[in-house]
């Protein structure tokens, strides 16, 4: 067993020939120093007490969460790893309403682009979660083919066999911070796995540094953030921290996207404590946001009752229940998710704008698409809360 080590560097030359760099009349010769991560398989986590006794505080509030939605967890679960995808998304500055994200996710509807990037992460999540009985390379590619799966330029599920870098403009020379040399990629990732795989490592602490070895390692050409923050989600499922439904820890890390930067690079000074406590700050930050999301969409559903006339075995509240996971609807997700035909929709879609429940939110027979405003700002309203200093 060995202590936490600082990551070192190798001086290699920049021949933009034989690598990626944005053109230009002038490349940037000279030096470039890609990292070398330390070993992590066999690492003993010297942290201080207070740091992990702050990570133990951090698991018990994700069981107890997990215990207060109870039965509920179905409609609840997707909202919050819907929530867990756009803010991920928002620490690398891509940023959508949730109407957008909702129209992107809508079968046969053309959305912007950053709300379908949003909508890429949101699969790379779910993979995480599918592929968390066994967190091994091949869920990794996965989660990063999922994730990708629209931009080929970005090799999606493919280990990178080109420099990347952080900073630094259209070459690695001068750059804040280079990936490892792809060669060393595949040993990395299997020493970071062999880490991740011991049980004699506080649950909390252990994911937290995972990620960091990841996010050092950088092994894709792009998406590196995303994937290692949906590898958190796999961890917490695979070492039973959750159990139903997916803790938004990326909505607590917005609240100070600067602190979780400087706790990468503490890291790869040798000091994960920074990171591990950002971490923790970030669990609970993000469970006490998303009680409040839950018990508001909890509010909106249960005013709804008054509202709706239907009769008691009508597919109407069927759908008043898809609602609270899926704000925005057309007759094919009707169908999709209810087995509703799309020629009935405006049966069961008719009572709930009729109610004031919805609004249709585009005009003529085809490409109908209605809206529930009520969710949806409780949604914007969680991003709000996410992205606010505390």
């Amino acid at each position: 067993m060995t202590s936490l080590r600082p990551i070192a560097y190798e001086d290699v030359r920049w021949e933009p020939d034989g690598g990626r760099h944005s053109g230009g009349a002038h490349p940037r010769y000279g030096i470039y120093h890609p990292a070398v991560p330390a070993g992590i398989a066999d690492v003993v986590l010297d942290l201080p007490s207070s740091v992990l006794a702050d990570a133990e505080a951090a698991s018990r509030e994700i069981a107890r969460f997990d215990a207060e939605l109870g039965g509920e967890i179905a409609p609840f679960a997707a909202v919050l790893l819907r929530s867990e995808s756009a803010a991920s998304s928002q620490i690398e500055n891509l940023t959508a309403s949730a109407r957008a994200i909702g129209e992107a996710e809508l079968p046969g509807v053309k959305a912007k682009r950053n709300a379908e990037t949003i909508v890429a992460n949101t699969a790379a999540m779910q993979a995480a979660v599918a592929l968390s009985d066994v967190v091994d390379a091949d869920a990794i590619l996965a989660m990063h083919r999922a994730l990708m799966i629209n931009d080929p330029r970005r090799t999606p599920g493919e280990f990178r066999i080109e420099p990347v870098w952080i900073g630094g403009g259209s070459t690695p020379v001068g750059a804040t911070f280079v990936g490892p040399r792809h060669e060393l990629i595949p040993d990395a990732i299997a020493d970071l796995l062999a880490f991740v795989r011991r049980t004699d490592v506080p649950t909390l602490p252990q994911i937290a540094v995972g990620h960091a070895q990841f996010e050092t390692i950088h092994p894709f050409t792009d998406g590196n953030g995303r994937t290692g923050r949906a590898l958190v989600q796999a961890l917490l499922r695979n070492k039973g921290l959750t159990r139903q439904f997916t803790v938004p820890v990326s909505a607590g890390l917005l609240a100070d996207t600067d602190a979780y930067f400087a706790a990468l690079t503490s890291y790869r000074d040798g000091d994960a404590a920074p990171i591990v406590e950002r971490f923790s700050e970030a669990t609970v930050l993000a469970i006490a946001n998303g009680r409040e999301l839950v018990a508001e969409l909890r509010d909106i559903r249960e005013a709804w009752n008054g509202a709706i006339t239907a009769r008691s075995d009508s597919a109407v509240w069927k759908v008043a229940d898809l609602l609270t996971r899926r704000p925005v609807v057309n007759a094919a997700l009707l169908a999709q998710e209810l087995g509703i035909e799309s020629t009935n929709a405006h049966r069961y879609l008719n009572p709930l704008t009729e109610a004031g429940i919805l609004i249709e939110t585009t005009n003529g027979p085809r490409n109908r698409v209605w809206r529930s405003p009520e969710v949806l700002a409780a949604l914007d309203a969680f991003a709000a809360r996410a992205g606010r200093r505390r």
